[in-house]
């Protein structure tokens, strides 16, 4: 979607060595980091080991460390001149409940649980930031390091919010990164607005009669009802809304528990909703209520409708998409950057934090073959360690373009 003009990971060399972090010995660090941090996976708020090494990374590089920041969250601040402006930057990390099938000697030592969407790639680009920054100190203002738990399950951002810290830890703005498989190794993809979806989840219990399978017209069947609720669920965004708002509606689960030869009690259907804004969060519940509530009047059933509302969307604020792509540009080349990419269906709880503060979430290209060319969350996946001190440099050069020195 992205292999536009692909830079040459000498060309990114390049611009790296022009911002002295692509040392021999630096690299191999970020590279001991991340792998480190991929053999030894932790799910949200269980992030203990992760949480630990990377205060006590931090703390070796006299940075001020906050431990337990919303469960197991940890903050940095390092503060350099007099300068009142401060900047966050973000990187989760925790894994998933996924068993590697992978087979080189960083793979995960845990069964069932591996770092299958690079989020171990995004706490090393962080903590080098970090070291970088503190060795430098060639900026005027505050950097605020936040390390986040629990992003897959979209609790993380809350609970750290929740403990106060954007009230403990002022900024001005606050900026994320991700790895992006489909893109060109090093590249960006950023934009103004929208970048990825809200997820809402929904749970339709259907309450029929059972009875013999031989004598259905002495039950009411709860299986051809919700049959029939899945189908008429397709039309709520084809033919509700404008073709050009996007959504997505998935039914995931359809579960019967019964025999085979008796028609259940009930039947229960589970999925969730994908879209971009609260107004259209709204349709769709509404929408989707009025469905099942006249289906299941037509057949005489009874139902419950639950409707849960679990990432919101991530907008980013124009100001600060602009600086990320100036930022980007600068530092790796006009051609590394891909402004106004298509926005995701997918969700991300830094899109809590953008509802705090004006930021950025910024795509950083995986590359499309080789060792970032697997999809997230694919047992096979792995981070991509060329992109490492891409990352870094980048929030090093992000920082000193907002925290200026004062000449």
């Amino acid at each position: 979607m992205y292999n536009k003009n692909p830079t040459t990971l000498a060309q990114l060399e390049i611009s790296m060595n022009d911002i002295n972090t692509n040392t021999n010995d630096f690299d191999a660090e970020l590279i001991n980091w991340r792998h480190d941090f991929h053999q030894h996976p932790e799910l949200g708020f269980e992030e203990h080991l992760t949480a630990q090494k990377v205060a006590e990374t931090l703390r070796s590089c006299g940075i001020e460390v906050y431990e337990g920041v919303g469960k197991t969250g940890v903050v940095g601040v390092l503060k350099c001149g007099t300068g009142e402006s401060a900047i966050g930057l973000r990187a989760d990390m925790d894994a998933l409940a996924i068993t590697e099938e992978n087979d080189f000697p960083h793979k995960s030592v845990h069964e069932g649980r591996m770092h299958a969407c690079g989020h171990d790639g995004h706490t090393t680009m962080l903590l080098g930031a970090a070291k970088k920054l503190s060795s430098q100190r060639d900026f005027n203002g505050t950097v605020v390091f936040i390390f986040q738990p629990a992003e897959e399950h979209g609790q993380g951002a809350l609970a750290m919010i929740e403990d106060g810290l954007f009230e403990r830890f002022p900024v001005d703005s606050v900026y994320g990164i991700h790895n992006m498989p489909s893109l060109t190794t090093g590249h960006f993809a950023i934009r103004p607005g929208p970048v990825m979806a809200c997820e809402d989840n929904f749970e339709i219990t259907i309450i029929g009669k059972g009875g013999h399978a031989a004598l259905p017209h002495l039950s009411i069947d709860p299986i051809v009802i919700g049959s029939e609720i899945v189908l008429s669920l397709q039309t709520v965004l084809s033919r509700t809304f404008d073709p050009l708002e996007r959504g997505v509606l998935s039914v995931t689960d359809f579960s019967v528990g019964a025999t085979r030869n008796v028609i259940p009690e009930k039947v229960i259907l589970r999925g969730d909703t994908r879209s971009f804004t609260s107004d259209i969060q709204s349709k769709i519940e509404t929408t989707m209520q009025r469905i099942v509530a006249g289906i299941c009047a037509a057949h005489g059933a009874e139902y419950e409708f639950s409707y849960s509302r679990e990432f919101t969307a991530t907008i980013n604020t124009e100001k600060e998409a602009n600086i990320a792509a100036d930022v980007a540009r600068s530092t790796f080349g006009a051609d590394t950057v891909h402004w106004d990419s298509p926005p995701i269906m997918a969700s991300e709880d830094f899109g809590f934090m953008l509802l705090q503060k004006p930021g950025c979430y910024i795509l950083l290209g995986n590359g499309g073959d080789g060792p970032g060319g697997c999809g997230l969350h694919s047992p096979h996946y792995d981070f991509n360690d060329q992109i490492l001190p891409v990352g870094v440099g980048f929030w090093v050069q992000l920082v000193k373009s907002q925290l200026k020195l004062v000449s």
